[in-house]
């Protein structure tokens, strides 16, 4: 499995990377742009940043004010008068699969965490396959761009999939790397196409796989430790990541690891529809 990673920054005085909501919590600026994302995605496409950033303190009790919220939607590019731009790449909703092997559908998200030392959030963007609930690829870095997401996704294709072999379907939801242009000219390579589905807002649901292993490694990891390095932080999910795919035991697997239950497939004459995915 091939990972992209960046350095961390220099030192110096940081700019801002974060809002605070009202009970005091730190959220990333990327998360509350991802809000945004989901919020011009639903009934509240028609609001311009004004009402946008009343929807942030209404719905996510962030202490936010216009001025940012106007910042935040220009780098979007999701203000007004820009919103009239051509879609180069429509949007296709996620839709119920049954999921019967590996490399038919994997899930595709985000998770922020942060360094103590450095008063920053890093990111882990990662895609697991929901099948043998294997984790295909990920980027850890102190930035997250469109660029990064490609890279990653292109890794965890030519690491995991034979010559010819049909990519899967990629489900993410509507986070600003996932709607961008870079992604979607990625997946409508004429080469290699693939499809790519975007849940509805405020379904993490439809996404449960991904959103299930990054509930297990807060709560594994990231609650249990304060980073003082961003390199320590790199590592301390690296190691994760590699105990979750080759030893960590899944009941839905029959209590096996994601290798043990691939290794297990190989020479299984079982009954396997016991273990498809419907989703």
């Amino acid at each position: 499995m091939e990972v992209v990673a960046s350095s961390p920054p220099a030192r110096g005085r940081p700019l801002s990377t974060h809002t605070l909501l009202q009970n005091g919590d730190k959220v990333s600026n990327s998360q509350v742009q991802e809000w945004l994302t989901e919020l011009i995605s639903g009934e509240e496409y028609i609001y311009g940043y004004r009402m946008l950033a009343e929807c942030l303190r209404v719905q996510y009790q962030a202490l936010i004010n216009d001025k940012k919220v106007y910042r935040f939607c220009k780098e979007l590019g999701i203000l007004k008068p820009q919103r009239r731009k051509i879609v180069h790449y429509p949007r296709r909703l996620a839709r119920n699969h049954t999921i019967t092997a590996s490399n038919q559908l994997w899930q595709l998200d985000i998770k922020y965490g942060y360094v103590e030392g450095y008063d920053q959030f890093f990111y882990l963007a990662d895609m697991i396959d929901v099948y043998d609930r294997t984790i295909v690829g990920y980027h850890l870095g102190s930035s997250c761009s469109a660029i990064h997401i490609c890279q990653t996704v292109k890794a965890a294709f030519k690491a995991r999939l034979s010559q010819g072999e049909a990519r899967p379907i990629i489900r993410t939801d509507n986070g600003p790397q996932f709607i961008s242009k870079a992604f979607g000219a990625l997946s409508a390579d004429e080469n290699e196409p693939f499809i790519h589905e975007r849940i509805p807002p405020k379904s993490p649901n439809m996404n449960a796989y991904i959103e299930s292993f990054h509930a297990t490694l807060e709560r594994d990891v990231l609650d249990k430790t304060s980073f003082e390095t961003f390199e320590a932080a790199y590592q301390a999910v690296r190691d994760y990541i590699e105990f979750y795919n080759a030893r960590r035991m899944h009941g839905s697997l029959g209590k096996r690891s994601p290798a043990a239950f691939m290794n297990w497939l190989k020479g299984t004459k079982e009954d396997l529809k016991k273990f498809d995915r419907v989703l």
